[in-house]
């Protein structure tokens, strides 16, 4: 029987599902393959935890679901989903620690979010200038 894990990331308004299965080491995100898909810089945040598990990147298939957020929050949401998956497939503590000792965010959610405006008002914080004349 095929081994299946599921796991999720978010970040402020980005979702990403991420589906880790065995397999031949093909990734990838909303059917679109990881060699190609958006910047350079989007690519190299969601090779991370790829890298650090090394020896179970060829092992599994990857497929992410993302959808919200802009390009950087979407990128921080496909990590955080194949790091918990991958965590959750192999069920190593050592590379969860790995994981945790590189950077917490691959494993642990950035739970802030925009403020959200005032009413009548079109900023969060700052109020309008009393004018007295």
């Amino acid at each position: 029987m095929a081994k299946i894990s599921n796991a999720s990331g978010r970040k402020k308004r980005a979702i990403a599902r991420a589906t880790v299965t065995d397999g031949s080491g093909s990734i990838l995100i909303n059917s679109i393959p990881l060699d190609e898909y958006r910047d350079n810089i989007s690519r190299m945040k969601i090779i991370e935890p790829l890298i650090l598990a090394d020896s179970l990147k060829d092992k599994v298939n990857i497929k992410v679901d993302v959808h919200g957020g802009g390009y950087s929050a979407q990128a921080d949401a496909v990590r955080l989903s194949i790091a918990k998956g991958l965590v959750k497939y192999s069920n190593d503590k050592k590379l969860k620690e790995t994981y945790l000792n590189y950077d917490r965010n691959l494993l642990i959610a950035d739970v802030r979010v925009a403020e959200s405006s005032k009413p009548n008002d079109s900023k969060p914080r700052a109020k309008r200038q009393k004018s007295y004349r």
